[in-house]
């Protein structure tokens, strides 16, 4: 029996509307998410919303209406996202249910109890659009900036509780030493060690300036810092914050997904990330998540992506992509051209259209259209018998399944994409090669025709398998018109294997990826 598994994305803040970059991280793990289902594993993919802070309730003040409200109204948004994109998180967490709030509150009575988070005094500067206090050092580093929003820091003095994060700088170093894919990639291990031989500062996690919060226990007048209520809800989802009295004790259930495989993050909050919760995590005596996976950010035509420069990838630019292209289409392209590794990517309107031309309508589309036209002319739709037993073909797919399997594993999203397109452009080459529509003008070729068409069709199979994850709609269309072992009719070990397809069984002709008129499609990623 295979392990459970568990992937997370960031809770979104509702203080922002859903654009390109929580589309990206959602999407990179839903693709991981549906992988490992695929394969067999019992899992857990969580997604929410962040809704506590002073920016949640300036804005809330700003319109008139309560910070609750706020919250819902953009909370809905993100849900409606999810639900048009497709996306098959198992729970949507929202830091201001019940659920939450009641077990930060005992994890936080835990930190207390232990001594891990006492009452102190902080005087420093504060980051107001972050949330987030930088000791002096910290300050004189940043040029006394935000690094997020650029803006001034402001100079503060407030009393708050903190949390011992200076009590962990050994076993934080020992534990980077001890897993080196700890954090990924390894650029951004890197920074993080680097940060950290400066040496750690105690954390203040209450504030006192606002109230839109999680009220500190037993401590009147302070509000819990909505980035140490944010990192909780990765273990309050499952329920490790609960006491078995509580009403949410039945979470508990859920407990044996955690340590997460990955939390997936923007490289901007991987701080926060890779070391304040994994020391939070230490103090409450929980394992630590296996790997932090922090990508790098989308651009647009090679600038920082800004709603005043008007190349701003937001939701109606994003629905017209899949409006013209398909959600698939949408899906491929964040998969295979996003900022997995420690470069931000370029987002360019020509790019995406030339995407997904070479890839999905000329290799994915094309290939199985070619082998479904051939069986259907040469030998009336069914798949013909091969007399060669696969040839080389079952070795091929096994070695490409080992290979895709292996990238997954190590969320090498390009690597088990490129591992299904070559299957598809190894059938293309063997067509060129074999010419099966010279060899069918002489009926003596009949059974070497019959071997190289089955071979084709078996092997397209497999790719279109592989490429499941990626594009679920086109390739599930896929599997249909080819028949063999279905996707949730058998295991992993079937669903891979070379031969599913029976001699006999009905190939169709499909066409999968339309050919889009670039002159119509590709507009300025600024459009929408």
């Amino acid at each position: 029996m295979s392990q459970p598994a568990c992937i997370t994305t960031p809770i979104y803040y509702v203080n922002d509307r859903p654009h390109i970059g929580h589309a990206y991280t959602t999407t990179i793990c839903d693709v991981w998410a549906r992988s490992q289902r695929m394969i067999g594993r019992d899992v857990f993919f969580l997604t929410g919303t962040d809704e506590h802070g002073v920016k949640v309730e300036k804005s809330a003040q700003a319109r008139g209406i309560p910070p609750q409200e706020l919250a819902d109204e953009n909370a809905a948004e993100f849900q409606r996202v999810l639900a048009t994109f497709a996306l098959t998180n198992s729970d949507f967490i929202r830091t201001t249910q019940p659920r939450h709030v009641e077990q930060v509150q005992t994890l936080l009575r835990q930190l207390m109890k232990t001594g891990d988070v006492y009452l102190g005094t902080f005087e420093g500067w504060y980051d107001e659009g972050q949330e987030e206090y930088h000791t002096e050092n910290r300050a004189r580093e940043l040029n006394y900036l935000s690094p997020i929003s650029g803006k001034p820091l402001v100079r503060a003095t407030e009393q708050n509780y903190y949390f011992r994060l200076s009590a962990f700088a050994d076993r934080l170093a020992k534990h980077f030493a001890d897993h080196p894919t700890f954090v990924r990639p390894v650029e951004r291990a890197n920074e993080m060690l680097g940060r950290m031989r400066d040496g750690l500062q105690d954390v203040p996690i209450t504030r006192t300036n606002f109230s839109w919060g999680i009220a500190m226990p037993d401590a009147p007048g302070h509000v819990v810092y909505v980035w140490i209520d944010a990192l909780l809800n990765y273990i309050t989802a499952l329920g490790l914050g609960t006491t078995p009295s509580a009403p949410e004790s039945k979470l508990r259930d859920r407990s044996r997904y955690w340590p997460a495989d990955y939390h997936v993050v923007g490289k901007e909050i991987l701080w926060f990330h890779a070391v304040i919760w994994p020391a939070l995590l230490m103090a409450l005596e929980l394992p630590l998540p296996k790997c932090v996976y922090a990508h790098s950010f989308w651009i647009a035509d090679g600038q920082k992506m800004s709603k005043s420069l008007g190349n701003f990838v937001d939701l109606p630019t994003i629905e017209r992509y899949t409006s013209v292209y398909g959600l698939d289409a949408w899906r491929w392209y964040m998969a295979t051209q996003g900022p997995l590794a420690a470069t931000d990517a370029d987002f360019k309107a020509k790019h995406f259209h030339e995407i997904y031309t070479n890839d999905l309508v000329n290799t994915v589309g094309n290939c199985p259209s070619r082998v479904g036209a051939m069986i259907g002319k040469y030998f009336g739709g069914k798949l013909p018998s091969d007399s060669h037993n696969g040839g080389e073909w079952p070795h091929r797919c096994k070695a490409t399944v080992d290979k895709w399997e292996r990238c997954m594993e190590v969320f090498d999203l390009v690597g088990a994409a490129r591992a299904g397109m070559d299957l598809f452009h190894q059938v293309d080459v063997m067509i060129n090669d074999t010419e099966p529509f010279k060899l069918a003008k002489d009926p003596a070729n009949t059974p070497r025709l019959s071997s190289i068409l089955n071979q084709c069709a078996q092997t397209v199979r497999i790719a279109g398998l592989l490429l499941e994850p990626f594009l679920p709609q086109r390739m599930a269309d896929l599997q249909s018109a080819f028949g063999g072992v279905g996707s949730g009719k058998s295991d992993w070990s079937s669903r891979k294997k070379y031969g599913a397809i029976p001699d006999g069984h009905p190939i169709e002709k499909i066409a999968l990826f339309p050919r889009v008129d670039g002159a119509i499609a590709v507009q300025p990623a600024s459009a929408g």
